[in-house]
């Protein structure tokens, strides 16, 4: 099974860059979107080729929108809006279900439920806002705190989720952006970005406090464990993509049993020689049957 996240910081944006070309050819079972950025109606059309979509646009214009994107309509889609019966979505994510931030799916033809996250990006604290060196004015930290909010509540949304497809005989895979990265590895200019958002230590911390032999692996570091990246996102600004100065912040967190089963994870820097976004695909087979 190969499974595919990718943020394609605005649908219609990508489709000019050839994303449904990639779509068509990689070959994908499964693919999950982060930023889709375009109302349900407004979708263009094929843009998801031959994918039965599973998307949440949210209600914020031109922001966000996740999606899940499998090969036969899923036997059950989810929300924040819609979560599970057995499942009360906890109250710091409450401001958050019209965002377009997650949606999970349970595959009707494999005992796995897919999940596409676009965690919120975050800002600094107040204490290290310094208006000099920023390029928004400063905030006294709302965004920073709105982030923490954020994570604190889907820990336990997470948990949740990943315990109710235990319980119906089926793996978990979160995908996504998650705007962090986790450690020195995943970022080209670590030195530098240590009071950065998305290298912030109590992010890194809290990433890391997702993942254990017996929750959660992050399969693209368990199949690269000494590499610097791959990285999967680039700023457009210089030439931080000729140069490889790119952060990882775009994962597939699986279950112990389904990240055993995986044999290769490469980014996908181009596609026919173009960049599909800012971001690229992150593409992971597994050996985990369809069927």
């Amino acid at each position: 099974m190969r499974i595919a996240t990718v943020n394609v910081n605005g649908i219609r944006a990508a489709l000019r860059r050839g994303f449904d070309d990639w779509l068509a050819t990689r070959g994908c079972d499964v693919v999950t979107l982060q930023e889709v950025r375009c109302p349900d109606d407004a979708v263009p059309e094929g843009a998801f080729g031959d994918f039965h979509a599973s998307y949440d646009a949210g209600r914020l214009a031109g922001r966000n929108g996740v999606a899940v994107l499998t090969r036969e309509p899923p036997a059950a889609v989810r929300t924040f809006a819609l979560p599970a019966p057995e499942q009360s979505l906890p109250r710091a994510l409450r401001g958050h279900v019209d965002e377009g931030r997650y949606v999970e799916v349970d595959l009707a033809d494999a005992p796995l439920t897919v999940a596409s996250l676009y965690l919120p990006k975050g800002g600094l604290p107040a204490h290290l806002q310094d208006p000099r060196r920023m390029r928004e004015a400063p905030d006294g930290g709302a965004k920073y705190a709105r982030k923490q909010a954020f994570m604190a509540g889907f820990a336990r949304h997470l948990a949740a989720s990943r315990k109710l497809a235990a319980a119906h005989g089926r793996e978990f895979l979160l995908t996504g952006d998650l705007n962090i990265a986790r450690s020195r590895l995943d970022v080209a200019a670590w030195r530098r970005n240590q009071q950065t958002e998305g290298f912030l230590p109590e992010e890194r911390a809290w990433l890391d406090a997702q993942l254990s032999p017996r929750t959660l692996v992050d399969v693209v570091r368990s199949l690269h464990p000494d590499t610097e990246g791959p990285y999967s996102w680039w700023s457009w600004l210089g030439r931080a993509y000729e140069r490889d100065a790119g952060w990882r912040i775009d994962y597939h967190l699986a279950t112990p049993a389904l990240a055993r089963t995986a044999r290769a994870a490469v980014v996908d820097r181009e596609h026919r020689g173009t960049r599909l976004s800012d971001h690229a695909p992150v593409v992971v087979d597994y050996d985990f049957a369809v069927g």
